[in-house]
């Protein structure tokens, strides 16, 4: 998930406020649980397009432009700030569920002061992670922007302004970047550029951004539907695409040719202390690259020998690797003709699996779940990904499938991704932790990698508990996810670590899995743009398979998979060092 699943958003309403009993708590300046929820109405002011994804709309027409010094100062500040008022308590003396907000709060405001120590403003675009990927989505009218009144759409039409001076700082950012030694890859360079080409298109009609003016509900007046049309034609026309146009100008005849070829983001000034960074972010651990690569190489052993079995029992005679190119091309793993056929197929998985959902799990969600296409602008660069539902449920959690070629579609994965994206994967824990009025704001939405990919990696070894997998090539379709992630700990850690090349992480890439080339590339590239991102989900299954097996272990005959899972999702996204102290407290209360 990315984005503003791979950013830190914290939204809603802290229902309870638990003054602490300690001597440091008397001295504090407020109740602990009134300073979470102070936090998190701050971040909301910082952070304005994270509070709109969450369904407040107090913010709706404001994009601040972070790739300022100002704007840096103020989130250095900010952080600073919270960090020092959380020395007024004592976590000790605090309530098990404080405590652990106590604790993430302490380890949300460090890495984040921490990776503000790092030039990231100098390259501030890529094809996957930054901000025109947002705009564009929210851009189309069918993401998390509400139009629903005339003041969404002025709403929106200041923060497209906004866009243009964040755009315009992103190229002088970007030749600052050039003379120090911060620039792309040339392949991803290569892929912005379309991009931002798509948002030029002419007539106006035809451009992403009048997109919400195709749809101007029925009950506006017609003086306001004249002045919207009028306005955003004219902004478009005359301010926005000349904007995207030399932006395209620069990156096609200045940043491109400058662009490096290495793959890895030690070609960068403190490419490898950022690296190592991103690796403690990503993963919540201590871990080295050196581990997380031999960590890879094990997974993938053991996964492959997983894999063997499987081929041996359809009697495919020949490689592995061959077994490989078999299931992406064999034709019957390509059935449908029409992109309404594949969300068909993710709806069926559904239906098919949820008389089983009650033995696994006592905790379900609230919140409403769709299945869409991926949006035509991002279609050809995008992977599958979940898009949570507001805070109020008025918005459903969204699965998002990039079909750019139906014909080429092959399903053969598409339990274990359905599994993984929507239930009970990032549907089930995202929603529940919104939906958690036990929890205080700040948590609400509090995204980190490894716990929440890490669940969601788990959730595709459960197809078989939950019925699935009956068919040979779905369950070597769980196989396929699993080595997937296991394989993105080699490269990961080989482009930005080991110094290996594009063509290199592909080619591994390519002997181990069974995807095809053209995604195997999107997906080096995507770590190539977001380093250290992918290591979370293998990092973090691994966990909790571990927490699992432990507490089946101790527990025995009274081990309870639902109860498991309850704790496991019940306090949200924490830090993976947080979650197995409170499982392991949990087991220690069942045994006694």
């Amino acid at each position: 998930m990315k984005y503003l699943i791979y950013s830190l958003l914290i939204i809603t309403m802290i229902t309870a406020c638990q003054s602490p009993s300690s001597d440091k708590a008397h001295n504090a300046s407020r109740p602990f649980g009134a300073m979470m929820e102070a936090y998190y109405q701050d971040y909301l002011k910082l952070y304005p397009l994270e509070a709109t994804a969450q369904g407040d709309n107090r913010y709706n027409d404001q994009l601040p432009n972070n790739l300022t010094k100002a704007f840096k100062q103020k989130e250095k500040d900010f952080y600073s700030k919270y960090l020092g008022l959380l020395e007024e308590y004592d976590p000790e003396r605090l309530s098990p569920e404080d405590a652990m907000s106590y604790n993430t709060l302490k380890w949300q405001c460090e890495m984040a002061l921490e990776g503000l120590e790092f030039p990231t403003e100098l390259m501030p675009v890529d094809q996957f992670w930054s901000l025109q990927i947002t705009i564009g989505q929210l851009a189309s009218g069918s993401s998390y922007q509400p139009f629903e009144t005339p003041e969404d759409y002025d709403n929106w039409l200041n923060r497209m302004i906004g866009f243009l001076a964040w755009t315009d700082t992103a190229m002088v950012n970007m030749k600052k970047g050039m003379e120090q030694g911060y620039v792309l890859p040339r392949a991803l360079t290569e892929k912005v550029i379309p991009q931002f080409k798509d948002f030029t298109k002419l007539p106006v009609k035809e451009n992403i951004f009048y997109s919400p003016i195709m749809n101007l509900p029925d009950s506006f007046s017609a003086l306001n539907k004249t002045r919207l049309i009028n306005v955003y034609h004219k902004t478009i026309e005359l301010r926005m695409v000349p904007t995207f146009e030399k932006f395209v100008d620069f990156l096609e005849n200045e940043y491109l040719p400058a662009s490096r070829n290495s793959a890895g983001i030690t070609a960068t000034p403190m490419g490898a202390d950022y690296y190592k960074y991103r690796i403690k972010y990503f993963t919540t651990t201590e871990m080295t690259a050196d581990e997380v690569f031999v960590l890879g190489e094990s997974e993938v052993a053991r996964i492959s020998a997983e894999m063997e079995k499987v081929k041996e029992q359809v009697g495919f005679e020949g490689e592995l690797i061959d077994f490989f190119e078999y299931v992406r091309t064999k034709p019957e793993l390509m059935p449908y003709t029409e992109p309404e056929q594949v969300i068909e197929h993710f709806n069926e998985i559904h239906e098919r699996m949820k008389p089983n959902l009650n033995k696994l799990f006592s905790l379900k969600p609230k919140t409403p779940f769709v299945v869409k296409r991926t949006e035509a602008f991002r279609e050809a660069s995008a992977s599958a990904e979940y898009i949570p539902g507001s805070l109020d449920g008025s918005r459903p959690g969204t699965f998002y499938v990039p079909i750019p070629d139906v014909t080429e579609y092959n399903i053969f994965s598409d339990e274990s991704l359905f599994l993984h994206e929507a239930i009970p994967g990032h549907h089930y824990q995202i929603s529940l932790q919104q939906e958690n009025e036990d929890l205080p704001s700040f948590r609400k939405s509090l995204w980190y990698s490894a716990y929440g990919e890490g669940w969601a990696l788990y959730s595709e070894s459960l197809g078989q508990e939950l019925g699935l997998y009956t068919d040979p090539y779905q369950y070597f379709g769980m196989l396929s996810a699993e080595i997937h992630r296991a394989i993105r700990l080699v490269v990961d850690a080989g482009i930005h670590a080991k110094g290996w090349t594009r063509e290199q992480a592909i080619r591994y890439s390519l002997e181990h899995e069974a995807e095809s080339e053209a995604s195997i590339i999107s997906e080096i590239e995507r770590y190539m743009a977001g380093p250290g991102q992918a290591l979370s989900y293998k990092i973090g299954q691994l966990k909790i398979r571990e927490l699992r097996k432990n507490a089946q272990e101790a527990l025995g005959e009274d081990f309870d998979v639902k109860e498991f899972h309850a704790r496991i999702l019940e306090s949200g996204c924490v830090p993976l060092q947080l979650l197995e102290d409170k499982v392991n407290n949990w087991v220690n209360e069942e045994r006694k």
